[in-house]
């Protein structure tokens, strides 16, 4: 069954308070710091530690920062990333989160997202939060995340762009379509990085979804609340039934004036930048004209980057967007041994029987290095894992 988490907001939510429930989890101090070094940082320590928040203990996560760092740029950040050595997914997930928070600073201070400076987003100890969080949902095999309703807090906070009400301005941009509730508390519940995280990565906001629990980490924050514990709680768990639901969204635009030959082009950079599905169907447009609709499918998430590339790489003048609801069946990636080495396999959940389906793409390579016929390849493929 596929692992799923959900994240319970109750005090809010930060990048640190992400990043120690997943180490309260059993996330390895030393598997984060191996995995973070592969990203061109340094100048900085991570420390780990228990604390209480109103009677419950958490785990506090911390960076110390050897010596001050110089602000970056969004095209830096991204940079660092992509040049990294880690795992494409990771690398997936973080320039998503990123990405995100770079549109909702260029929105909040009228540039272009390239040129955003990142201040305290862009500071080491958050590219830390944001990269690790990602490195965690990874090790954890996390194929869902949802997340609680946010709570809101007020009053004011200190920045490198002077002094801003709260919730910060990036905050509210990256709030957009998520659940949220006012406090009444004057305090940054919601931080920036939390934000980004939550409303990328995340499947959807509301109730705990359907799932077996198999285990729970606490994150603490750095202050007490006067009301209620400052912490959040990761809940990793296995889908609970056959099939999930899950909100998406599909964009769409007509195109009766673009050479054809550049749109197997448009479909691989969706496909990269993380559409889950990217189609086309012949059309017939008004005075009778033939045209071809370009429609994928994306969580919320990553609508923005995915729009950014139709509307620069297409010559279309707008583009529709509406949210729709997905059910899927359960399913996991495996890996099976092969007389031509491992190819993974999609394990699927179905009326209650397990069904084995080669993944396309492994046995199309070994189709064309080897000249076996891809029928062929499938057939013996399904045989060996049903064997195991």
């Amino acid at each position: 069954m596929p692992i799923i988490a959900y994240a319970d907001c109750p005090a809010g939510a930060s990048g640190d308070m992400i990043l120690a429930a997943c180490l309260d989890l059993g996330l390895p101090l030393d598997y984060l710091k191996t995995e973070l070094a592969k990203v061109a940082l340094g100048g900085y320590e991570l420390t780990s530690t228990v604390e209480t928040r109103q009677g419950l203990a958490g785990r506090r996560f911390e960076v110390h920062i050897e010596h001050q760092h110089h602000h970056r740029h969004w095209r830096d950040i991204r940079a660092m990333i992509v040049d990294s050595g880690l795992g494409d997914r990771v690398k997936s997930r973080a320039l998503a989160v990123f990405g995100a928070l770079a549109r909702a600073e260029a929105r909040v201070h009228g540039v272009a997202p390239d040129d955003v400076h990142f201040h305290e987003v862009g500071a080491v100890d958050s590219i830390v939060d944001i990269v690790g969080a990602c490195i965690a949902l990874d090790y954890f095999q996390v194929e869902k995340l949802f997340c609680s309703p946010l709570p809101m807090g007020s009053g004011w906070v200190d920045t490198a762009h002077g002094r801003l009400p709260l919730p910060a301005p990036a905050t509210l941009a990256l709030l957009e379509g998520a659940a949220t509730y006012g406090t009444g508390l004057e305090a940054e519940l919601v931080t920036p990085t939390g934000a980004a995280l939550l409303t990328t990565l995340s499947d959807g906001f509301g109730q705990w979804p359907a799932m077996t629990v198999t285990g729970v980490g606490l994150g603490a924050g750095f202050r007490n609340l006067p009301d209620r514990p400052n912490i959040l709680r990761l809940i990793l768990g296995r889908t609970a039934s056959e099939s999930t639901a899950e909100r998406l969204v599909v964009a769409e635009t007509n195109l009766d004036d673009m050479n054809p030959e550049i749109f197997p082009f448009v479909m691989g950079r969706l496909f990269s930048r993380g559409a889950l599905d990217v189609w086309l169907t012949p059309i017939q447009m008004k005075k009778g004209r033939p045209a071809v609709q370009l429609s994928f499918l994306a969580r919320p998430g990553q609508v923005e980057d995915l729009l950014s590339v139709l509307l620069t790489e297409t010559t279309t003048l707008g583009v529709r967007t509406y949210p729709v609801e997905r059910r899927a069946v359960a399913r996991e990636v495996r890996t099976v041994d092969s007389p031509w080495g491992p190819l993974k396999v999609k394990a699927v959940q179905r009326h209650g029987r397990e069904e084995i389906v080669p993944e396309f793409e492994d046995c199309r390579r070994l189709a064309e290095e080897t000249g076996i016929p891809l029928k062929d390849i499938y057939a013996k493929v399904s045989s060996l894992a049903a064997d195991e």
